[in-house]
């Protein structure tokens, strides 16, 4: 029987490798410039996946690459909990899930203390007046810019063509430099078994004939 979100809920404040925004009860309880130090106990360089949902790329990436530290955020939970769960059972040490408004970042992670970001299948926000919300708009763009080393890449999966044209003039508009952009990953890069990692959200828009873009690029 599959557990309700209560139950995943329960679970999760439970499991050692989820934090949230519970666990901190001021300023200085959060793991702000620790993350290395405190929380994965060693100085592999760190990336995050953004909007994780079930912490597809997290999961995957922290499976290939047990010399790196992936920590996958989300506000939801319920979507949470599965990442978690797999991490566990699988017993990767160097995955970690964060449960927070990303527009918060800054408050859990110091300047300089990412060195990679991805961006996995966001919310496109259709609608004009809810651009702002864009995981690649103006206001997370500093954000990203201060967290991140000098040049970290970031990386953005989507099947919206309005969001992915939106991204490379918001990244230029902001000083960024386009890295690298796919427009299509499974015709253009079928044997790269990075971009082709599939999320949940991913394999439901494959099998509606959707064509996923890829977008690199630096701040």
């Amino acid at each position: 029987m599959a557990k309700t979100k209560l139950q995943r809920f329960e679970d999760i404040d439970q499991f050692e490798n989820v934090l949230e925004l519970t666990d901190f009860q001021d300023a200085r309880s959060k793991p702000k410039g620790v993350w290395k130090e405190e929380i994965f106990g060693n100085e592999n360089p760190i990336t995050l996946e953004l909007a994780c949902g079930k912490g597809d790329y997290t999961v995957g990436l922290a499976r290939k690459y047990p010399s790196r530290n992936y920590v996958g955020i989300d506000i939801k939970g319920s979507r949470l909990w599965k990442g978690a769960r797999k991490a566990r059972e699988e017993q990767l040490s160097n995955a970690r899930f964060l449960r927070i408004y990303i527009d918060h970042l800054d408050e859990y992670f110091d300047e300089g203390e990412v060195e990679e970001i991805w961006i996995t299948f966001p919310d496109p926000y259709l609608r004009g007046g809810n651009r702002s919300k864009r995981l690649t708009s103006d206001k997370f763009l500093a954000i990203y810019r201060n967290i991140l080393q000098k040049s970290g890449p970031i990386h953005l999966k989507t099947d919206s063509e309005d969001l992915f044209k939106f991204s490379k003039y918001s990244v230029e508009k902001n000083g960024g430099r386009i890295q690298d952009e796919v427009e299509d990953i499974y015709s253009d890069c079928p044997d790269d078994d990075i971009l082709t990692l599939k999320t949940d959200f991913e394999r439901k828009h494959l099998k509606k004939g959707k064509i996923i873009k890829y977008l690199q690029f630096s701040l």
